[in-house]
């Protein structure tokens, strides 16, 4: 059950302090690492020549992401949220140390792999954490407290990420995440007791040992289809090769292995918790396949620096917190699922002028306004969801059903980074000009960002 409070209490009560800033820590170190990290791939990518393999960098990290996210679910449900907590935030820092050291791609990417999945571990226990320390009436303000914590890191990690890369070298942006990663270990260690004593107030998950297993096997192969897929399109042509039916076989475990996973009725758009996953899957695969390029547009295309397109991403975030705040606010209990629609047709006006900006090639710093727009979007149906999600569920399922909605949402992200990335590898030219490209893929995905809207009403039940 959830931990009992006095109806008036905030998230930074006595009872709940340090472990909400525990939580604000750890989401500000992944923040961090986020915006920092997009601002400077541009120059990794240069360095070890890697243009055209861009989007790789980061669907590879998203797919081993996927693996740590259903094993966290299976660990959490059995074990608690510690564990995967300790194992994520190690694995995430050394990560981040192997990119800083490599000196090739394929290295650089096993870095990516490692953080992936440390990240993964961490984000379900964390999204745990909230449904058994936190009663239901404060999770929402858990949630806008958490979006919050993207902005300082929105702020200040894009100038530093150009400063540093300016400076010395990209490298160094990857070896400074390991810093922040250490203090939100010891804030964890600081109140281990409170959340080991939330785990334990909980009943035996409904899943049995079979079930657990049978999910953690499925989850290798989403992982494995995924990175398939990702792999058969970094380079990808139009016109049949060996990467082409790797890609196609990709395609077809994702297919296969996600419906393991999920709630039934998911890509039927069922009413309930199905809905719920499908939203936050449309979600992530329209913005994060659309912002993964906007730095690589803006700088080869319309000149800008490093820094200043690492600002304009920037602005997104900012979005993102205020619309998660406007979530949190008690007048929304019980209508929440509007919410998600209006975030869903936010996102995709907001999409729709990057598209307008890029083709009449107008001032640039007007992609700052659109994702203005796209974060708002964004911040009012993700976190919505995660509290519909955590509604929905029994306590005792809480790992599982965390497990399943960032599954949803970092599946989204990879199928919307790498059907943006085999776009812009099949047609990217050596003498730039990309505009169409850009174009193209951004068009595409606000249809798909426009599906929010239907999805959004028929999460009430």
């Amino acid at each position: 059950m959830s931990a009992p409070a006095p109806t008036r209490t905030g998230v930074f009560h006595p009872a709940y302090a340090l472990v909400s800033l525990a939580l604000v820590a750890l989401i500000t170190v992944i923040a961090f690492e986020g915006m920092a990290v997009s601002t400077a791939m541009p120059a990794a990518a240069r360095e070890l020549d890697a243009v055209r393999s861009y989007g790789l960098a980061f669907s590879v990290m998203l797919t081993t992401q996927l693996l740590g996210i259903v094993l966290a679910g299976v660990w959490c449900d059995r074990s608690g949220a510690l564990p995967s907590l300790y194992a994520g935030q190690a694995l995430f820092a050394a990560g981040c140390g192997v990119c800083g050291a490599a000196h090739s791609f394929g290295t650089f990417l096993v870095g990516r792999g490692v953080a992936g999945f440390g990240g993964g571990l961490i984000i379900v226990a964390a999204y745990v954490v909230i449904g058994r320390a936190y009663p239901e009436s404060l999770r929402p303000k858990v949630f806008s407290v958490i979006s919050a914590a993207w902005i300082l890191p929105s702020l200040l990690g894009p100038p530093i990420a150009a400063w540093v890369t300016s400076t010395w070298s990209w490298r160094w942006v990857f070896w400074l995440v390991v810093v922040p990663v250490v203090v939100a270990l010891l804030l964890v260690l600081a109140r281990r007791g409170q959340i080991a004593g939330a785990d334990e107030q909980v009943e035996e998950s409904s899943r049995d040992r079979r079930e657990h297993t049978r999910a953690a096997w499925a989850g290798l192969l989403i992982a494995a289809s995924a990175g398939a897929l990702e792999w058969g399109t970094r380079d990808l042509e139009l016109t049949w090769s060996v990467a082409t039916v790797v890609a196609l076989v990709g395609i077809v475990g994702v297919a296969a292995s996600a419906p393991l996973l999920l709630p039934r009725g998911t890509w039927l758009m069922r009413r309930g918790l199905p809905s719920v996953m499908i939203a936050r899957f449309l979600l992530t695969s329209s913005f994060f396949g659309t912002i993964t390029y906007i730095p690589l547009m803006l700088v080869n295309e319309r000149g800008l620096s490093l820094g200043a397109a690492g600002t304009i991403l920037a602005v997104g975030s900012l979005g993102w917190s205020a619309g998660s705040w406007v979530q949190g606010r008690d007048r929304w209990s019980g209508r929440r699922h509007r919410l998600v629609s209006l975030g869903g047709a936010l996102l995709c006006a907001g999409l729709l002028a990057v598209v307008a900006i890029t083709h009449f090639a107008w001032n640039p710093y007007l992609v700052g306004v659109a994702l203005l727009a796209c974060g708002m979007g964004m911040g009012l149906g993700t976190a919505s969801l995660s509290v519909l999600s955590l509604l929905l569920t029994p306590p005792a399922d809480h790992g599982s059903t965390s497990s399943s909605l960032q599954l949803a949402d970092v599946l989204g992200s990879v199928l919307g980074i790498a059907s943006a990335g085999a776009a812009f590898a099949a047609l990217h030219t050596a003498a730039g000009h990309d505009v169409p490209v850009y174009v193209g893929m951004w068009l595409a995905l606000s249809a798909v960002a426009a599906l929010v809207v239907v999805a959004g009403q028929r999460i009430r039940t």
